[in-house]
Formats: C-alpha cells, structure tokens, sequence
C-alpha cells in the first residue's frame, strides 16, 4: 500500500465465482461456496485490520431464489453457521454484523440469528460488515418509495418533502455512507441489482480472480487501483 493515501471508508464486494472454482477443480459447486463463505471470513478481518469501516457484501440476492433447492439449501446452511460463529467472535474481533434485504422469507431459526447479531452489534464501534440477503437494488428502491408513499398517506410528511437526502432514510442502507469502491471478482463487469442507488459514484475495480481465492493481496490491489483514480463527481479536477 502507499503511504498518506486514502483508504476507503466503504467498501462493497460481488461474491462472484464459487460455482466456476469448483467446476475447475471437479468438485460440486456446494463446495464452491463453502470456500467463498471462509473467504468472506478472511477478508472481514483483512478490511478491518486495513482500517476499512464499513464492508458490504452481496451474499444471496432476491433472483438467486432461482436456482436448485440444493444449492439454495447449502448457501443456507453456510449462512447459520456464519452466523453461529460470528455470534462467538463478534465482540472479540469488535466487528459488527448488519443486514440488508428482506429477512421475512428467511426461516425462523436464521431470523433469530440475524437478531442476535444485531443485538451485538449495536454494542461495538468496530469495522461493520453489511451482509446483503435476498437482496435487490430494484427491490429496496421500490420498498423505500412505499414507505415514503405511506408515510405521506399518513401526514407524517408531503411530496414536496422529498429530496435525495431525505429518501436515502428509507433504504436499507440508512446511516451508511455510500460505497467508495466496488470491487467485483469473476471476470463479470456488472452491477447485478446491487446497490443501485448507492454506486452512483463508486469506483469501480473488476479482476479475473474467483471469489473463494480472492486474498488481502487482491484487496489491497482494488485498493491501490482506488488511490490512483481522480474523482471528479461531476466536476472538474
């Protein structure tokens, strides 16, 4: 890393690539996102101990319900046992579990972990982790404009209310700073329904690198790829 640059405040990262590492190695793709699961692990830490203060990962989101009951199944299971261990280690490593999507489909027992970790999570100042479950960019977009629709309905507030800023209080992201960098590993240069309206301004940094064999290396790459971009915002340097 180079000194006296700036590392970003938030990062946001597409899991990308399990099934394909698995199929290179003939292995099921199940296996594939074991290996993925412990690499979100691994880079938690790395982000945190890099000075990273809030990381936002794509972990499952509302389209991949499409796929086979099995691997959907498996990427649950990996879920609870993330959760299980996170709830052991959370105020040791003082890193923070946060959740957005719509938790209402997920299954009784994965609901009381998600609360659980919030719970401790909202006693530590750590590195915070936003683990995105079937979540949708589309979705959330549409879920905070009901909201706001609502609370009009309802005289808490008008139409003429609304600005950028005040809108933002409705997505799952609230309170959050926007993404400054979005890294995406697997080869794929699309945002795939993710953060939508977060990214507007996101550097963006692609990579061929699988997501189970993405390293702190590969981060500090994505991160270095950031400090020498110009950004503008619209205006000039």
């Amino acid at each position: 890393m180079e000194e006296n640059l700036k590392i970003p405040a938030h990062v946001a990262l597409i899991l990308d690539g399990n099934g394909r590492w698995a199929k290179k190695r003939g292995l099921p793709r199940q296996m594939g996102h074991k290996k993925g699961c412990e690499t979100v692990e691994q880079i938690v830490e790395d982000a945190a101990r890099l000075g990273i203060q809030y990381l936002t990962v794509y972990g499952f989101s509302t389209e991949n319900w499409k796929r086979p009951k099995e691997e959907v199944d498996t990427i649950m299971s990996l879920l609870k046992a993330y959760l299980l261990e996170a709830i052991d280690t959370m105020e040791r490593d003082n890193v923070r579990l946060c959740f957005m999507g719509d938790m209402s489909v997920l299954n009784d027992e994965l609901k009381a972990l998600v609360d659980h970790c919030n719970e401790i999570s909202a006693k530590l100042d750590g590195c915070q982790c936003n683990i995105c479950i079937n979540y949708g960019g589309r979705a959330e977009i549409v879920q905070a404009a009901r909201r706001f629709a609502a609370d009009c309905a309802n005289g808490n507030c008008s139409p003429e209310d609304l600005t950028e800023e005040t809108f933002e209080t409705y997505l799952y992201s609230q309170g959050i700073p926007s993404p400054e960098l979005l890294i995406r590993p697997g080869g794929e240069q699309r945002l795939s329904n993710f953060l939508l309206w977060q990214c507007a301004y996101s550097e963006f940094y692609y990579t061929d690198v699988l997501w189970p064999d993405f390293s702190k290396e590969e981060l500090q790459k994505a991160i270095l790829a950031f400090q020498r971009r110009n950004r503008r915002f619209g205006g000039l340097s």
